[in-house]
């Protein structure tokens, strides 16, 4: 709804949607294509095949957003996002402008008798975008012989790597495309072949305007449809629409004899030591999870479901309310519950759920490059601010059982999960300590620990908490460097050989 409003309603200042796309779901729960968002809303996107242009497009989309009064999506795609280098800046900038509220009900009043008119004012700027889109050079081509390949985004820069010589070559950056242009351009060739990440965006198009053209890409099985693309993948899609490549590229076959090395959390994580009191009281129970490092408790057994943010808590009441028995546990960490969970917990609280929420607070946004939340008190600028109380939200949500406990004290983490499970109705718990990684700037030092090898049976209850700390060697537990002095392994060896460093 924002978006497809926003396109009705326009902007006066420059508003540019950042969406980067991950093929291959290398860190997503899927592989959408942000460009199908831009058609459905008929707003500009511009997608870059290089940094240069990532950054060309970023100052040209606050550009045409301005010029046209409307939202700009920028796409760039996980090796976009992942590269660096040099870049031309070209003339920077320096405008200050003060923002100013203007009331103008017809524009911004979205009911049915303003909606209609906005609708037809989007669409009769679809001719004037197109023009500007192909007055800024993104979309472009070279005719080199009677093949040629049409491609977009990262792909071009692969296709550019391995193409012939003697095959033509359009890139698309903008979007819509000028049909007219791409006409004039898939006319002059017997073949084309259509090399583009996830969705048959720029294909469609092609197969749209191709009257006497052969067509090969996604929707005649040439172009894989899912994953992320490499130069290899384009030689391939070149020999089965007949055309040549200036080089090979061998398969890369994995080396033998590699342990699999999966993400797992760190050491010292307060999300271990939840998990592992909440499988130890909750044997049975069902754990929807949600969006944050804390997924990787899936190799803990402490994740069942993770399906966007904010859908932990919704998802748990679902479940409870199903008619299933086992409890129902889940997590969702701190800033996520501030984002999306807030309704989720109104949502079971009014609807009688039965399950307990657990709310991870470890004090900072981890998985994303731990930014502040309002939970921390510190504005994303590191202007301080009114830190928010997850425990008087959740009572203001109508939760009448709140406690907060801190993960590495086990022993009273374990005794307030058994009190919860007692319980009925909605309960959260918030286990809250700083993210192991942030705690140092809190001023947390703590000291390592060791193992006493006399004390050692070698039984494993360390090794299958899961500490990366934790290490073994001729049947006997060793901790590494890697300790950060949480000291949760020792409360869990049944032997006492896990102490602190100098009290053997």
């Amino acid at each position: 709804d924002p978006l497809m409003t926003s396109a009705y309603t326009g902007v006066t200042g420059g508003l540019v949607i950042l969406s980067a796309d991950d093929p291959f779901a290398h860190s997503s729960q899927n592989e959408q294509d942000t460009r199908r968002y831009a058609h459905f809303a008929r707003l500009p996107c511009l997608d870059p095949s290089s940094i240069q242009e990532a950054y060309d497009m970023a100052r040209d989309a606050f550009a045409l957003s301005e010029e046209f009064g409307l939202p700009v999506i920028l796409r760039p795609t996980t090796r976009i996002c992942h590269s660096k280098g040099d870049v031309n800046l070209g003339e920077v900038g320096t405008e200050h402008r003060t923002a100013a509220f203007h009331r103008n009900p017809q524009q911004y009043v979205v009911i049915p008798a303003h909606t209609r008119p906005l609708h037809k004012a989007l669409n009769a700027k679809q001719p004037a975008i197109r023009q500007r889109l192909s007055e800024l050079g993104y979309n472009r081509c070279t005719v080199r012989g009677r093949t040629a390949v049409i491609t977009g985004g990262v792909s071009a820069a692969y296709v550019q790597e391995v193409l012939g010589d003697d095959v033509s070559l359009a890139i698309i950056g903008a979007y819509p495309i000028d049909e007219d242009w791409l006409r004039e351009f898939v006319d002059q060739h017997s073949r084309v072949l259509v090399v583009e990440e996830l969705d048959p965006v720029i294909e469609e198009v092609v197969r749209r305007v191709a009257t006497k053209t052969d067509v090969y890409g996604k929707m005649n099985g040439t172009v894989p449809y899912e994953g992320e693309f490499t130069p290899a993948t384009v030689v391939n899609a070149l020999a089965a629409a007949g055309m040549t490549a200036s080089t090979t590229f061998p398969a890369v076959n994995p080396v033998p004899g590699v342990p699999p090395r999966p993400p797992i959390l760190c050491a010292g994580c307060m999300h271990r030591s939840t998990f592992y009191a909440m499988r130890r009281v909750f044997r049975d129970g069902i754990f929807p999870s949600d969006i944050g490092c804390y997924t990787l408790g899936l190799q803990l057994g402490a994740v069942d479901t993770t399906i966007c943010m904010g859908a932990s808590i919704t998802v748990g009441s679902g479940i409870a309310r199903s008619g299933e028995k086992r409890p129902v546990v889940c997590t969702i960490g701190d800033s996520t519950f501030l984002h999306t969970g807030i309704p989720g917990l109104l949502n079971a609280v009014y609807n009688g759920a039965d399950m307990v929420v657990v709310i991870l607070d470890n004090r900072t946004t981890a998985m994303t490059g731990h930014q502040p939340n309002p939970n921390t008190g510190v504005r994303a600028n590191g202007e301080e601010s009114t830190p928010i109380s997850l425990e008087a939200i959740s009572r203001a949500c109508g939760v009448s059982w709140v406690e907060t406990v801190d993960p590495y004290d086990l022993p009273l983490l374990l005794e307030t999960f058994r009190r919860a499970k007692e319980r009925d109705g909605v309960r959260v718990v918030i286990a809250k300590q700083p993210c192991v990684m942030i705690a140092r700037r809190y001023g947390i030092r703590r000291k390592p620990y060791t193992v006493d090898p006399d004390r050692c049976t070698g039984c494993g209850t360390c090794r299958a908490f899961g500490c990366p700390a934790i290490a073994f060697s001729d049947e006997t537990a060793v901790i590494t460097e890697l300790c950060a002095g949480c000291g949760v392994c020792a409360d869990i060896c049944p032997s006492g050989a896990i102490i602190l460093e100098g009290r053997r």
